[in-house]
This record gives structure tokens, sequence and C-alpha cells, in this order.
């Protein structure tokens, strides 16, 4: 996690706005930054951090939304993941308590989200952006021909660990090249996560329906050659995020973001990026080097990467100000209770579902699958709506997140009651809409 600011200006000395006054024979436009709007007080962190941010936002806006982002957009955050009981049905669980794959899923998504976060502050997007999505690939493909329940767990874990990181880059990834009049993309990125879901969610039900052991088969009597189905999975989608990943490379030439530069003190390259988009795309963009290097150099910079107060600058800075302290434990409160309630949706009420008698529909591979396949469908709604929401006029960022949860929340109680094949589809659809 970093301190770096992502798509807002920053004011200096409790005023409104930054000024750059510049030559004007130099041809360098004069940038005032209108900070009214603004988020925190940067300049208690890094005063010269919170003038360049300013500029470099301003140069953003200046350059506008280009084929450039839009490119990211589109090829940021496909990630999946399926927690297959077939795997366990062929090969035997090691125990009835734990839930082994959906445990090695979670514990890769966390790995990868740490880790792939953390690196990513320390030596940019660029590395985790072209192989995330291409490690995740590989180890999805080779995940389809383990031979046993607890190697195919430990390829879940790692295919989990690169979508982790994947997940954490993309969206970081994005806000940083964007506009901020274009900062409601980031939100609705979480459209493309629930396209892979989708996508998954279709192919699992022709394949898990057609290709796999009759529900109530034993482990002797499921054999390698009637349970296919979750192989032709992973290898289907192992190839297709394959693809993806390879469009990544080809498709966006991928540099540093400038934002992430900017926070390294490399102000030549943040100019040099921006000017070959803005180039590229014949938009307008006069910042210039001696613009940004007049403020001065941001603290510690001189300083290796891999020193001990920068690497804990990533995380005290998180709790430099009042302010920015509360914003970083609520939204780690927040996203621990996701983690929280995520697994016991999708893990646990089954199994309580079923001891209290709830009539789920019948057990055959063909419903099972289908259900899933129509819940992943109904994710498309919540990253729409969303979209809309955080760019609604008293409702924004927080109010979408307390109304997505509010009624998340009421959804959750509300499952636990279900008593026919009916109502167990539908909300469980709307908890995935939600």
């Amino acid at each position: 996690m970093s301190v770096e600011p992502a798509s807002f200006a920053y004011p200096e000395d409790n005023k409104h706005a930054v000024s750059s006054q510049v030559d004007k024979q130099s041809g360098s436009s004069d940038y005032s930054v209108d900070l009214q709007k603004e988020v925190f007080d940067a300049t208690q962190i890094d005063p010269v951090l919170a003038k360049k941010m300013a500029l470099i936002n301003q140069a953003i806006e200046e350059i506008g939304m280009t084929p450039f982002q839009w490119k990211l957009f589109f090829l940021n955050g496909f990630g999946y993941a399926v927690d297959s009981p077939a795997v366990a049905q062929e090969y035997g669980s090691p125990t009835k308590k734990v839930a082994g794959i959906a445990l090695a899923s979670q514990v890769g998504l966390l790995i990868g989200a740490a880790l792939w976060g953390f690196s990513a502050d320390i030596i940019g997007r660029k590395i985790a952006f072209n192989t995330s999505l291409f490690i995740c690939a590989l180890f999805v493909l080779i995940a389809g021909g383990m031979p046993n329940y607890i190697s195919f767990a430990a390829m879940v874990t790692i295919y989990s660990a690169a979508a982790g990181g994947n997940y954490i880059i993309d969206a970081t990834n994005l806000i940083e090249f964007l506009p901020a009049t274009y900062a409601w993309l980031v939100t609705f990125l979480a459209v493309w996560w629930a396209v892979g879901y989708t996508i998954t969610g279709l192919f699992a039900w022709g394949f898990m329906s057609n290709y796999s052991c009759d529900p109530d088969a034993t482990v002797a009597q499921c054999t390698r050659q009637d349970n296919m189905g979750w192989r032709y999975l992973h290898f289907t989608c192992g190839a297709l995020v394959l693809v993806l990943s390879v469009l990544r490379v080809l498709v966006v030439r991928m540099v540093q973001t400038p934002r992430w530069l900017l926070s390294q003190n490399r102000d030549d390259e943040v100019i040099n990026n921006l000017h070959e988009v803005a180039s590229k795309y014949n938009r307008p963009f006069s910042l210039t080097l001696e613009q940004l290097q007049l403020q001065g150099r941001i603290i510690n910079t001189e300083k290796s990467v891999w020193s001990g107060l920068r690497l804990r600058k990533h995380f005290s800075g998180l709790f430099d100000t009042r302010k920015l302290a509360w914003s970083t434990i609520v939204i780690i409160a927040n996203w621990f209770v996701i983690g929280m309630v995520s697994p016991l949706y999708s893990v646990f009420l089954p199994y309580y579902l079923k001891s209290r008698g709830a009539d789920v529909g019948d057990d055959s591979n063909y419903t099972i699958w289908r259900n899933y396949a129509v819940n992943q469908v109904a994710g498309l709604i919540g990253p729409c709506i969303a979209a809309v929401l955080v760019e609604t006029r008293f409702v924004g960022r927080r109010g979408a997140l307390a109304i997505g949860a509010a009624i998340t929340m009421a959804l959750q109680f509300g499952y636990t009651q279900i008593k026919t094949p009916a109502q167990n589809l539908g909300v469980s659809a709307s908890i995935t809409a939600a």
C-alpha cells in the first residue's frame, strides 16, 4: 500500500490553489490548480510532492482521455476463480472439516495481494501488469493436469496469488493514468471481474454438466475418464487468460505510471511518457521538465527504494495525518469484513441450509452449474449501478459503498431463511449483484 496520491491535486499551505509561474518565452503555460474538492492535504506529508502532483494532475487533465487509457481499461482486470467440488469427488478430500480448494484460493489471494501490492510500490506497476496475468494463466493450465487433490490445491494457491496481485495492480495502474473526471472508470472496472466470472460460469455450465461424475458417486466410482469437466474448464479458461495476457503486452506498450514515477522523483521520465501519449494522439501538453524541477526534490528519494526508511514509510505513511489514518482504518476494516462474508456465503451457508432442511433444488450437475452461471451473470449488474452512483450528487463513493453494504447485509440475513429452489437462486443472484 502506498501514500502516493492517485488522482487528485493537493493544496499548499492550506490555500485553494497551486500556481507555477513559467517564463512565457519558454512556450509553457501557467498552471493553476483548483484544490477546493480536496480529499486530504498532502502538504503535511511532503509539500514538494503535493505541488508536483498538482502539476501532473493538471497535465493529465489537459491531455484528457485518449485511446491509451481506454486500452488500459479494456485490458485490465480480467480475473476468474472456480471452486470445483468435482476435484474432491474424484480424489477424495483429506479432511471433511476443511474445504481445501476454497481455502487454497483464499490463501493465494491474500498472499498475492500483499506481495504484489507492496512490491509494486517499490519497483513500479509495469512488471506486475505485464506478468501477473501470464503467471495466472500458466498455473491454471498446469492445474488442469494435476494428479491428486494436494497438488491441485497447490496450483490453485499459486494462480490465485497471481490473480490477487492482478486485482490490486489493475485498479492502481488505471487510476494513475486517468484524468480525474474519468475516475469513475475505476469503479466500473469491476465489471470486467464480473465478465470473467460470467465467462467461467458459462463454460462451467457446459463442461461440468456434461463431463462430471454423478453427484452421488463415491471416490471409487468417480474415475478420471468420467470426470474431465473440471480439467476442460481449466484448460479452456487458462488458454483464454493466456491470450489476454499476450494482448496486454502487444496492444499496450506499458510504461511506468506517471504518478508513481513522480513519487520517485524521476521527473524526466514523467515528462517523456506523458509527452509520448500526447504526441501520439495529438493532444495538448504544455508542462515542462523545468516546471517540475523548480518545485524541489521529494523527501527521501535520494535514498534507495530498499532502504529501511522508505520501506517503513509505505506503511507508516498511511497514518501520517489524522484524516489519512482514519481513512486507512475504515478501508482495511471494510475489506476485512468483505473477506469474511464472501467465504461465509459461498462455502458455509450451503452446508448450513442443507443441514436445516432447506430445499435448494436438485443436486444434478446441470442444476448446480446452471445456478452458478446465473449468479455470475447477475454479478454484471453491480458494477454498472455503482459506476452511476459514485458520480451521483448526494451519493458519491461513500454513499454507494454504504448502500451496497446495507443491501448485501439484508440479503445475507434473508438467505438464511430460504426454503425453495426459486428462493435460493433469486436471493443468491441478488447477493452476487449487490
